[in-house]
């Protein structure tokens, strides 16, 4: 069944490879579970041994986080099985995921990523610096994910339109308007790449030094790297650059809706954890503003 699950979120959920994997990984962890502690298969669950599974996650010290997501499997994975009438009842009705307390995303202040950006000691002439600079920009400028970039084409920037085409998760396609000056750098970085003695012309934007396709971990040593020089915060990941993009356009009275397309996010739930930045900043101001504060 678990097969034909992850056949089903492909084709039809049109997951993404990296989500499917998650999944794959996730059912088969619980199935082996089953198969150790109850001599059980997946379809002869009950609410009593996932009730197992959840408690012998915590006793492994895995985060609340982990755990919901995991459960999220399994709702899917029952969801999928009861209506195709492998199972007469859903084992999951009965489960309740563990409260998991809300983080506000991490962000990079304006000041911060325009002393990055704009500061010519930093990044030189060479492709590689260049290459970089434009991994910062992209992901700071137009708010995509890191698999977003990693699968971006030089044929998916419009230079007339000032606009790129992203492909985002479930294979939705979003238009996002790219402001002048990267554009500008984007032409001479598509430029300088074009002249790099590498035998593979790559059409892929992000490419290695040897002209190969990049991969999540040079995005994510890129970011870190960059980041450090300006922040003294943990977390420096690609993501942390997208939720900078959303915080900025909402600190400066972007529409929520709007910041929703930019972002491909699927429901409004998702971008309204931003305002809770915006607040939190509003708070802050007040405090160190007013007299009585």
């Amino acid at each position: 069944m678990i097969s034909s699950f992850l056949i089903y979120l492909q084709h039809e959920k049109r997951y993404s490879p990296h989500t499917i994997q998650s999944y794959r990984t996730d059912l088969l962890q619980f199935e082996a579970f089953l198969a150790k502690d109850f001599e059980i298969t997946l379809l002869n669950v009950q609410a009593t041994q996932v009730r197992s599974f959840i408690v012998s996650l915590s006793d492994q010290q895995i985060s609340e986080n982990a755990i919901g997501r995991k459960l999220s499997t399994l709702r899917s994975f029952y969801k999928y099985v009861f209506s195709e009438q492998k199972i007469k009842t859903n084992p999951m009705h009965l489960i309740k995921a563990p409260k998991v307390p809300k983080r506000l995303p991490v962000f990079i202040e304006d000041a911060k990523m325009d002393l990055l950006l704009d500061n010519d000691e930093i990044f030189t002439d060479s492709f590689s610096s260049q290459r970089d600079k434009i991994v910062i920009e992209m992901l700071f400028g137009t708010g995509i994910r890191l698999a977003e970039l990693l699968s971006l084409k030089e044929s998916d920037i419009n230079f007339y339109e000032s606009t790129i085409k992203v492909l985002g998760k479930r294979n939705k396609e979003r238009i996002i308007p790219v402001y002048a000056t990267l554009l500008a750098q984007l032409k001479e970085y598509i430029s300088l790449k074009s002249v790099q003695k590498n035998n593979n012309k790559n059409t892929t934007l992000i490419v290695t030094n040897t002209g190969a396709a990049a991969y999540p971990k040079l995005i994510y040593r890129i970011v870190h790297r960059y980041l450090t020089l300006i922040s003294t915060q943990d977390k420096k990941s690609p993501h942390v650059l997208r939720h900078s993009f959303a915080s900025s356009l909402l600190n400066r009275g972007a529409d929520l809706n709007a910041i929703k397309e930019l972002l491909g996010h699927a429901s409004l739930a998702a971008t309204q954890v931003y305002t809770h930045n915006s607040v939190e900043r509003l708070k802050s101001i007040y405090k160190q503003a007013h007299p009585k504060a």
